[in-house]
């Protein structure tokens, strides 16, 4: 299956992270969603809508979050959206195909609740027509001994391992059926840079949680050189992930299927 082309339409799209993650996410989708039939899509957590318009190559993406300012930027940029919280969704069961909660549940305490609306959300399997269940495709940050200062200001509650964020979506009634680390090529730089960094003076980040007037936690920039040569490892990463699960990284990607 070729792949589904990233298109660069935000100023998001042209900062590596971004870049890396979004392909890693088109990596799977492709793969174990792929093209056909446009499906009804649920983007949990959506905030300004940096990923409808990658998520849109698989159909009608709606999206919510529970904080009006990112939400507002998402109506601008054509967005349907719900201003609610993620374990109790104003959405009809089984009204979805797929559902992305993208760099989300490291943020929620109950993190199990909304699991459990996620799957309520998601369309059943239908053995008859030979049918499996609605995706859930999940990112995640890796690893608590890489908590950050970023991790502060993003008002996270925890970092993951891949067997634990597999295990939490079995509990819920998922079947895994792919997860891996990613920046798993940057994984020893940025482990070094941000152990060396404890107890120092960090880059100054606008996040929602603490300015009233950011709408999103702002991204650490990058010499455009080394954004240019990020970028590339990520397209290299995505490469890899369509073929095999890396053993380490910075984040982590899976995607699960809704059972009976």
């Amino acid at each position: 299956m070729t792949s589904t082309p990233m298109l660069t339409m935000l100023d998001e799209d042209n900062h590596w992270w971004f870049a890396t993650r979004t392909r890693a996410i088109l990596a799977y989708l492709d793969r174990y969603v792929g093209a056909g039939k446009p499906l009804r899509v649920l983007d949990v957590g959506c905030g300004a809508a940096n990923m409808a318009h990658h998520l849109g190559h698989y159909g009608r993406v709606i999206g919510t979050d529970n904080n009006m300012r990112p939400l507002e930027v998402a109506r601008q940029r054509g967005m349907d959206t719900y201003l609610c919280s993620a374990d109790a969704m104003p959405l009809a069961a089984e009204s979805f195909d797929l559902v992305a909660m993208l760099d989300v549940i490291e943020h929620i305490p109950a993190e199990g609740r909304v699991l459990e609306e996620c799957r309520r959300v998601l369309r059943s399997p239908d053995p008859a027509r030979n049918l499996p269940g609605g995706k859930l495709l999940v990112t995640v940050p890796a690893f608590m001994f890489l908590w950050s200062r970023n991790d502060t200001i993003n008002m996270h509650q925890r970092r993951y391992a891949a067997p634990e964020l597999s295990e939490k979506l079995a509990q819920h009634g998922f079947r895994v059926l792919r997860a891996s680390y990613n920046n798993f090529v940057v994984f020893p730089l940025a482990a070094s840079l941000i152990l060396m960094r404890r107890g120092r003076a960090e880059p100054k980040l606008a996040s929602p949680h603490f300015d009233e007037q950011a709408y999103q936690v702002e991204m650490e920039p990058a010499p455009p050189t080394v954004n240019a040569l990020l970028t590339s490892v990520g397209k290299v990463e995505a490469s890899l992930l369509r073929r095999v699960s890396l053993p380490f990284g910075t984040s982590v990607i899976a995607i699960a299927e809704k059972v009976a």
